[in-house]
């Protein structure tokens, strides 16, 4: 039998230098976005929500039908997310950070749940003539979806959020003619307070 001599392992390819190099600055990278904190929260942008928010309580306090009541702020909230979503696309741009990536991403699926709850919470009480807890509703989910995200963001964002859930748990307790005054102090007055501070603290 012949001796084939020691069986050698076949040789491996060395990893070029430059693919190992782009792999840990990957890894970096990706570490620091995970680590980063959500900036981009709109703090002029706030601003200019909370005083569409002051508009909209005045006229909400004004109409006589529920239906129409609730028309007045549907139509409140989709023109401040047509303020807030191209403020925050804005400053983010400015600060060189990506929206829907690393903590923005994460801001954004903390933030949505609430509020798709909230969405159809009203409509499930606005069906069963529970118009009253409205107010409180909304601003209990509006601020747990801005404490939730918030945990990705600056400091200042959560305490946003927890001065907004303890307006809506003393709207769920009050009576139902306060509905809009305490939907103005959340959405208004405390929008408006935090927009400010943030703008002025964390770059607009």
């Amino acid at each position: 039998m012949a001796n084939l001599g020691p069986l050698r392992s076949p040789q491996r390819e060395p990893i070029p230098i430059d693919a190992r190099a782009a792999d840990h600055l990957r890894y970096i990278r990706e570490t620091m976005e995970s680590a980063a904190e959500f900036t981009a929260v709109p703090g002029w942008g706030g601003v200019a929500m909370g005083v569409t928010a002051l508009v909209a309580a005045f006229a909400a306090s004004r109409q006589t039908t529920p239906r129409a009541w609730l028309a007045v702020w549907l139509i409140e909230a989709f023109v401040a997310v047509a303020i807030a979503a191209p403020a925050a696309a804005t400053k983010a741009h400015r600060a060189n950070s990506a929206l829907f990536s690393g903590p923005g991403r994460k801001f954004l699926l903390s933030f949505a749940p609430p509020i798709v709850v909230g969405g159809l919470l009203t409509f499930a009480l606005f069906n069963a003539g529970i118009l009253a807890a409205l107010p409180g509703v909304w601003l209990l989910l509006y601020g747990t979806a801005i404490v939730t995200g918030g945990a990705f963001s600056v400091r200042v964002v959560p305490v946003m959020g927890l001065c907004l859930m303890s307006l809506g748990g003393a709207a769920l307790f009050a009576p139902a003619r306060l509905g809009d005054a305490f939907m103005a102090a959340g959405f208004g007055v405390v929008q408006i307070g935090f927009g400010w501070w943030i703008a002025r603290h964390y770059g607009g």
